[in-house]
């Protein structure tokens, strides 16, 4: 397994040859490999456009959300002094104080750290369902510009979806489908009306299958 410093500018560059095919750094989900990934780098620049559009996704989940990421390890490793996994909001308080501390003083920290503990837990984001999409976009024929047809279906705007990764997947004859990667809130956006929308370009699409459906 490669180490990998995400502190410098070839680190960073790996990063984004890495994702330039990929939306996560493990499979169609995120995971604690994106989790510990996100950890050990800076926020990016617009010159590295994969690591930036995957670290705003990364960095739109809360904290408790990211705790319920599967459990799966990159192809590569960070620098472990970098890639320290940030600690859960309730770990990080001391209700009680040192030992050497006098009982006034211990006392007041105690008061404030139960006051800061308990403003923690009020203001605390619910959790948002999602869910991790790869589709199948099916041109008519083999003269289909398929980069016009991804530019169209990238113009598809809802509240909710936000979308990621595609490449370009042979299926015979010469060929291509578009495969792309979204994800979406599921409270905000129906999977049907987001296929049905994409079929309304149908001088490119001929048809739109769902190939990987993951809740988040």
């Amino acid at each position: 397994m490669a180490a990998v410093d995400l502190k410098t500018p070839q680190g960073v560059q790996f990063l984004e040859n890495y994702l330039s095919l990929k939306s996560y750094i493990v499979g169609y989900e995120p995971s604690t490999a994106d989790v510990d990934t996100f950890a050990a780098i800076q926020a990016p620049q617009a010159k590295t456009p994969n690591v930036l559009r995957w670290y705003n996704h990364i960095k739109s989940f809360t904290d408790k959300e990211r705790t319920q990421f599967p459990n799966k390890k990159a192809e590569f490793s960070a620098s472990a002094a970098s890639a320290a996994k940030p600690a859960d909001d309730d770990d990080d308080v001391d209700l009680f104080g040192s030992d050497d501390e006098d009982d006034e003083e211990k006392e007041r920290i105690k008061q404030e750290r139960l006051k800061a503990y308990a403003e923690k837990k009020a203001t605390k984001k619910v959790i948002i369902a999602k869910s991790s999409i790869v589709l199948d976009v099916k041109p008519w024929d083999d003269e289909t510009d398929m980069k016009q047809l991804e530019t169209q279906v990238r113009t598809i705007n809802m509240d909710g979806l936000v979308w990621g990764a595609s490449k370009l997947v042979e299926i015979a004859f010469g060929i291509k489908k578009l495969q792309i990667m979204c994800i979406v809130e599921d409270d905000k956006v129906s999977v049907d009306a987001l296929t049905e929308t994409i079929q309304e370009f149908e001088d490119f699409v001929q048809s739109v299958d769902i190939a990987a459906f993951n809740k988040i």
